[in-house]
């Protein structure tokens, strides 16, 4: 009998304290999509040393507004560094997007930047460069391998919380404080 998984679209996966990989040490990765094809996520708390208005310059897009300006880039993951994405909430009507909830959508195409740019944009946006991305053995493998744990999204821990106290506030979402665990499977 196989066991049936957890889909862990809208999931964030919040990595363990053991897990080394320089990629993904203490990050929260928001998962927009799991399916037999495999799983992908932006990761939400790897601030890159870019903002949108670097983004904005390079892509000849004009703003004006410097808070705008000023919202911070993300490391989405490793994969496809060039290629720009936005979490977003509420959806809007843009040209390419992935609605992950019926509030939370990511996005590929320019005009939503050019809305952010001219102030007409959705009022809570990721901006992030590349992705994350597992075949659905890996991820399977990866979570019996105690280095994830995973928790429901909320727009506020997505959106609102503080970059750097995303790890922390995701993994007490679950009663924990990632501080004190191990990283060694064991059974109650």
């Amino acid at each position: 009998m196989q066991e049936e998984r957890t889909n862990l679209t809208n999931q964030l996966l919040i990595a363990m304290p053991t897990l080394e990989d320089p990629n993904f040490s203490h990050s929260v990765t928001y998962i927009c999509e799991d399916n037999d094809e495999g799983v992908m996520g932006i990761t939400v708390n790897r601030p890159l040393d870019l903002n949108l208005g670097d983004i904005f310059d390079h892509m000849k897009i004009t703003c004006t507004d410097p808070d705008v300006r000023a919202r911070p880039v993300f490391m989405g993951g490793p994969i496809d560094l060039e290629r720009g994405f936005v979490l977003h909430a509420p959806h809007g009507g843009w040209d390419s997007t992935l609605e992950v909830t019926d509030r939370i959508g990511l996005t590929t195409s320019k005009d939503i930047l050019q809305a952010l740019a001219d102030g007409a944009g959705p009022s809570r946006v990721i901006v992030a460069l590349g992705y994350s991305g597992w075949s659905r053995e890996q991820m399977d493998s990866e979570m019996a391998e105690n280095s994830w744990l995973n928790v429901e999204a909320t727009e506020e821990i997505l959106f609102e919380q503080p970059i750097e106290e995303r790890w922390t506030t995701a993994a007490r979402q679950l009663g924990i404080d990632i501080n004190l665990l191990s990283g060694e499977a064991g059974h109650a």
